[in-house]
């Protein structure tokens, strides 16, 4: 999994902000990506056993959780309250993992570090570009550029310890969720088919309904006359009138209980490949082609392992992570401003 560490750079230009946001990558260093002007003024918006954090950080955060408000001009609206508070408990959370880190007195190997300032530098696309995040962002000190490096690295160890390293789910720990969860992998019957439906347009005329029954017949007589997915799909894309035409028809698979009665009356009468006579649905009419039949089943372990494992590791790393920052807290100051 990714380290949760942020590690972001904010280019201030005259009166506003250009940000940059790298990835939640193991070292911090990852290219920035341009982001439309944002003002910051350093205010504090927390305090952490004293520590304090400021806008600047929480903007780092919040375009790490939404990267593209420069294309949309800020954040969406709808949106923004709820990414400023995950944000803000990010950074809190962060500070107090470092706090941590230095009660540990946890160190950087030398190499680590080096190779970490060199990965950082790699960042920005020449060095002038390099020397202006330098001059505006850290007052010209190198050494600001290390502290923030060395942050970064003594945070993803205590992840690294108490979450990164806990979270691992073996396949033996997998086959024993799988063993005492059956219900979790069982399928429901299912089909995959694709269709053609002509639809009138609201509360038909006598003539319109007249008109409508014609069409479906020629579209019938149509769908019979193709020999392939392919042919009955282009035809679907050609003359049906529901959404499905877009792609082929197809609605890959479908669960049987999701299904309307006539539908399913019809597709228990076909064999893959075949195509259906006309089932209407009220004033709607429908040629369906049948491409599978799944019955029920239970999954084998065989094909939901790798994926069931990836599941367990997110929800079990999840978990651990809210537990850290429960400990971290209890013992902690922390002031929202």
């Amino acid at each position: 999994m990714k380290s949760l560490v942020v590690f972001a750079l904010l280019l201030v230009a005259t009166a506003s902000v250009s940000a940059q946001v790298s990835s939640h990558a193991s070292t911090g260093a990852a290219k920035p990506a341009a982001i439309s002007p944002f003002q910051i003024s350093d205010k504090p918006v927390a305090r952490v056993n004293g520590a304090v954090l400021t806008d600047r950080d929480l903007l780092r955060e919040m375009l790490q959780i939404f990267p593209y408000a420069g294309q949309h001009n800020g954040f969406p609206q709808a949106q923004e309250a709820s990414i400023r508070q995950g944000a803000l408990q990010m950074i809190i959370f962060e500070e107090l993992v470092y706090q941590e880190a230095l009660r540990r007195k946890l160190v950087v190997p030398d190499q680590q570090m080096k190779q970490s300032e060199a990965d950082f530098k790699k960042q920005f696309g020449s060095a002038a570009e390099y020397q202006q995040y330098l001059k505006t962002e850290m007052g010209g000190s190198e050494l600001k550029v290390k502290d923030k490096i060395k942050r970064s690295l003594l945070i993803e160890q205590v992840l690294n310890i108490e979450v990164e390293n806990k979270a691992t789910v073996t396949l033996a720990d997998a086959r024993a969720y799988y063993e005492k969860n059956p219900a979790k992998f069982q399928i429901g019957e299912s089909y995959t088919f694709q269709s053609i439906s002509i639809m009138p347009p609201q509360n038909p005329s006598a003539d319109q309904k007249k008109e409508g029954l014609n069409k479906a017949n020629e579209a019938l007589k149509q769908a019979k006359a193709t020999k392939s997915y392919q042919e009955f799909g282009l035809l679907a894309e050609k003359i049906s009138d529901d959404d499905f035409r877009v792609n082929m028809g197809d609605h890959k698979v479908v669960e049987k209980d999701k299904l309307p009665p006539q539908v399913i009356k019809a597709l228990a009468s076909l064999k893959p490949g075949q195509v259906s006579d006309l089932i209407q649905i009220e004033q709607a009419y429908t040629v369906i082609r049948l491409n599978a039949h799944t019955m029920a089943k239970k999954q084998s372990f065989e094909d939901v392992k790798s994926g069931l494992r990836t599941e367990l590791q997110k929800s079990k790393y999840e978990q651990l992570r809210a537990g850290l920052d429960k400990r971290l807290r209890a013992t902690a100051k922390v002031e929202v401003l």
